[in-house]
C-alpha cells in the first residue's frame, strides 16, 4: 500500500491588523480555517491558493510569498495533510459571489481573537501560520517550481 499525504494550500491574509478566516461546516461542527483547500490535478500551488481563496471568501488573492510548508496528521480522520501557506494581496472583493458549499461566512479576526477561538479551529495550523507570518517568515515564490 502506498501512502500519500493530502496536499493543501492556505491563504494567510492580513489587512489592518486582522486576518481573513472562514467559518465552515465540518464533521466536528462549524469551525474556523484560513481560506484553504486541496490542490487539484494539473493545478499549480499558486493557482490553487488563489482559486480556493476566491471560492471560500469571495476575495481575489494574489500570492506574493510562501510562509511555510506544514505537515499535520489529523487524528479524527487519520489523514495527513501537507499544507503550503501563502501570504499576499487582496485584489478585489466580490460581495455578490456565492461561497463554496459548507462555507458559512468569511470573517476578519485579530491575532488575539484567533488565539481565544482555538477550540473552534479546524487544525492547529491556523494559529501556527499566523504566528509564522507575524514572525516575518516570507520566502520568495521562486522557491516553487511547477512543470507543466
Amino acid at each position: 500500500m502506498i501512502w500519500k499525504p493530502n496536499v493543501t494550500v492556505a491563504a494567510v491574509i492580513e489587512q489592518d491588523g486582522k486576518f481573513l478566516l472562514v467559518e465552515e461546516q465540518t464533521p466536528q461542527g462549524i469551525l474556523f480555517n484560513q481560506p484553504a483547500g486541496h490542490l487539484e490535478a494539473n493545478e499549480s500551488l499558486l493557482a490553487a491558493v488563489a482559486r480556493e481563496t476566491l471560492e471560500e471568501s469571495a476575495y481575489e488573492f494574489e500570492p506574493q510569498h510562501l510562509i511555510g510548508i506544514y505537515r499535520w496528521h489529523a487524528p479524527s480522520s487519520d489523514t495527513t495533510y501537507l499544507r503550503f501557506a501563502f501570504s499576499g494581496l487582496i485584489l478585489a472583493y466580490h460581495a455578490e459571489r456565492t461561497l463554496d458549499e459548507g462555507i458559512v461566512r468569511a470573517v476578519w479576526m485579530t491575532p488575539e481573537e484567533i488565539r481565544t477561538n482555538q477550540a473552534r479551529h479546524r487544525s492547529p495550523l491556523i494559529l501556527r501560520c499566523v504566528k509564522d507570518y507575524l514572525a516575518g517568515k516570507r520566502y520568495p515564490l521562486e522557491i516553487i517550481t511547477h512543470y507543466d
